[in-house]
C-alpha cells in the first residue's frame, strides 16, 4: 500500500511539474507573439483597404504616422526592415484569422509629356520614293500629332512624298502644332485624283498656333493644268503694246505635261490656310502650283518669313500669296517668283504689313481685284515698303470692278525699289481681265493712298490713275517718285489720270500734272451699307 501511494504522489507531483513546465512556456511564447503583433495586428478588413490604397514604394511617412499616436518613442528609432512575404498559416481554431498576402499594386499610367511627341510619317508607313501614294500615311501622322499639344509632324529630308488632296482639320486639334517640313512633297498629276476638281491641295483648317516650317518643297507640278489657261488676259495687259511683232500679244504655251488627259477646270491652290489663328509660315519653298501658291482665308495673326514662291512668269493666275478675310498680318524676308500678283491682298484685309520682299517675276504687288459681280469688299490700314520688284507687269496695284461698292483706304506703298518694271503705279477702276466688261456707275471708293520713295525704271507707263466718275480717287499724296524709262519692246506712254484728286509733295520725275490738287467738287456719297 505504501509503494502505491508514493508511486501515485510521485505520478501527481510529476504532472503538476510538466503542467508548470507546459504553462511558463505557454505564456513567454505568447508574449513573444504579442510583442510582434503590436505594430501589425488589424482586422482584415482594416488590412486590406489599406493595402489597397496603398502606393508603391511609399516610405516612412504613411507608415509613421499611423503609429504616431500609440507608440510615440517609435519616432526615434530606426525603421527595421520589412520582413520577407511568409506563407500565411492554416486556420483552425487556435489561430488567429487567415490573412491572405496583399495584391499588387499596378503604378498609376503617366500623362502625356508636353511638347516632346515628335510624329514622323515614315513611322506611319510612308515610303518617300515619289511613286506610292503616301496620303494615308500623312493622314495617320496629323492624327496623332493633332492629340498632344505643342507637337511636331515631321516630313524627313532626302525624301518625296506623293500626296494627293489633303486636310488638316484641326476642328479637335490640341493647340501649338509644328508641321516640319525638310522633304519635297509633290501633287499627282492624273485628273483622277482630283475629280471634278478641287480649290485646294493641301490644306490646314480650323488650327490654333500652327507653325509650318522648315527647308522642305511643296510642288504642285501645274504645268499640267496651265496649258488650259491659255490665254491668259491681266487687266493690265490692255495698256502694254509691242512695237513690233518680236513680242507676242499671249506668252508661249508652257512645255505640256508628261500626261496627255485634261485636268479639271478647277484648280487648286497648293498650300491654304482657313478659319486659324497664329498661323506661321517660314522656311520653306512653294513652286509650280496649278493656281494660287500660299493662301490665307480668314485668318488672324499670321506671320510668312524667309520662304520662297517659284513659278514660271508665264504660268497663268499663280498669286505668290493670297490674302482674303484676314486680318493682322506680317510678311517679310520673302522671294516670290511667279505668273501673277505676288501678293493679292483681297476683300476683308486689315492691319496688313509687308516689308523686305523680292518680286519678280510677276504682276507686282495688288490689292484687289475687288467688287467683281457688284459685291461689297472692304480693304484697310496696308503697309508695303522696302520691296524690289524686277521684270514685273506692274509694281504696286489698286485694281476694282465697275459696279461694286465698299472701301479701299488707309494704304502706304513706302521705299519701292523698281528694275525693268512695265506700269509701276496704277490704280484702275475699271479693271476688267475679258475681252469688254459692262459699264456701271458704283464704285470701290479709293481713299488715302500714300506713295513715296518709288524709283527705277519702266518699260511702258510710269503712273495710271484710272479712277470712277461717281467715285473718284481722293487724297493721293505722291512725295519722292523718281522713274526712269527704258525702251525695250513696247511703246511708251506718260503719266495718265481720270479722276485723281490728291496732293504732290514734292517734285516727280517724270512730272504727274496730270493729279487734280485738293478734293473733288462733288462725290456721290454712298449708302449705308454700301460703307465697310
Amino acid at each position: 500500500m505504501m509503494r502505491k501511494g508514493l508511486r501515485l504522489r510521485s505520478i501527481t507531483m510529476m504532472m503538476l511539474m510538466a503542467v508548470l513546465v507546459w504553462s511558463v512556456t505557454l505564456e513567454t511564447c505568447i508574449a513573444r507573439r504579442g510583442k510582434h503583433w503590436r505594430h501589425n495586428h488589424r482586422s482584415s478588413s482594416d488590412l486590406s483597404d489599406s493595402l489597397s490604397s496603398k502606393k508603391p514604394k511609399s516610405h516612412g511617412n504613411s507608415h509613421h504616422n499611423s503609429h504616431n499616436n500609440n507608440n510615440n518613442h517609435h519616432q526615434k528609432s530606426k525603421p527595421k526592415p520589412k520582413p520577407k512575404q511568409k506563407t500565411p498559416p492554416k486556420a483552425d481554431g487556435n489561430n488567429s484569422p487567415v490573412i491572405s498576402p496583399p495584391p499588387k499594386v499596378q503604378p498609376p499610367s503617366l500623362p502625356p509629356l508636353k511638347g516632346s511627341q515628335v510624329f514622323n510619317v515614315m513611322d506611319f508607313g510612308a515610303k518617300g520614293d515619289g511613286k506610292c501614294d503616301d496620303t494615308k500615311a500623312f493622314e495617320a501622322a496629323w492624327a496623332a500629332a493633332c492629340k498632344v499639344e505643342a507637337s511636331m509632324m515631321t516630313v524627313p529630308p532626302e525624301y518625296t512624298f506623293l500626296v494627293g488632296p489633303i486636310s488638316f482639320s484641326g476642328h479637335y486639334c490640341q493647340a501649338n502644332i509644328v508641321f516640319q517640313l525638310d522633304g519635297t512633297i509633290i501633287a499627282p498629276t492624273d485628273s483622277k485624283s482630283w475629280g471634278k476638281g478641287l480649290m485646294w491641295w493641301i490644306e490646314f483648317t480650323k488650327l490654333k498656333g500652327i507653325k509650318v516650317q522648315g527647308k522642305g518643297v511643296i510642288d504642285g507640278r501645274g504645268s499640267g493644268w496651265w496649258q488650259q489657261d491659255y490665254p491668259f488676259i491681266d487687266g493690265e495687259t490692255k495698256l502694254i503694246v509691242p512695237l513690233n511683232n518680236s513680242v507676242h500679244q499671249n506668252p508661249p504655251m508652257p512645255v505640256r505635261s508628261e500626261l496627255d488627259w485634261k485636268m479639271p477646270s478647277i484648280k487648286p491652290t497648293a498650300l491654304r490656310f482657313y478659319g486659324s489663328i497664329g498661323v506661321e509660315v517660314s522656311g520653306i519653298t512653294i513652286q509650280n502650283s496649278p493656281q494660287c501658291h500660299l493662301k490665307f482665308d480668314n485668318c488672324i495673326d499670321v506671320e510668312v518669313h524667309d520662304m520662297s514662291v517659284s513659278s514660271p512668269g508665264d504660268s497663268p493666275n499663280t498669286d505668290g500669296i493670297h490674302l482674303q478675310n484676314s486680318r493682322d498680318v506680317l510678311i517679310h524676308s520673302t522671294t516670290l517668283a511667279c505668273g501673277d500678283d505676288c501678293i493679292s491682298i483681297q476683300t476683308g484685309c486689315s492691319n496688313v504689313f509687308v516689308h523686305n520682299v523680292n518680286c519678280g517675276p510677276g504682276h507686282g504687288i495688288s490689292i484687289g481685284s475687288l467688287g467683281k459681280d457688284s459685291t461689297k469688299a472692304c480693304v484697310s490700314n496696308i503697309t508695303v515698303r522696302d520691296v524690289a520688284m524686277h521684270n514685273t507687269m506692274t509694281g504696286v496695284r489698286i485694281k476694282t470692278w465697275q459696279g461694286g461698292v465698299g472701301s479701299v483706304k488707309g494704304i502706304l506703298f513706302s521705299n519701292i525699289q523698281l528694275n525693268e518694271v512695265q506700269l509701276p503705279i496704277v490704280i484702275d477702276q475699271f479693271y476688267c481681265d475679258h475681252s469688254k466688261c459692262k459699264n456701271q456707275t458704283s464704285a470701290v471708293a479709293v481713299e488715302g493712298v500714300t506713295y513715296e520713295r518709288i524709283k527705277g525704271t519702266y518699260t511702258v507707263k510710269p503712273v495710271h490713275f484710272a479712277c470712277s466718275d461717281n467715285f473718284p480717287c481722293v487724297d493721293v499724296q505722291l512725295s519722292a517718285i523718281e522713274l526712269k524709262p527704258i525702251q525695250e519692246k513696247y511703246h511708251m506712254s506718260d503719266p495718265f489720270c481720270w479722276q485723281t484728286f490728291g496732293e504732290l509733295n514734292t517734285p516727280t520725275l517724270p512730272p504727274i500734272d496730270c493729279l487734280q490738287i485738293g478734293k473733288p467738287a462733288r462725290n456721290r456719297v454712298q449708302s449705308d451699307h454700301d460703307v465697310c
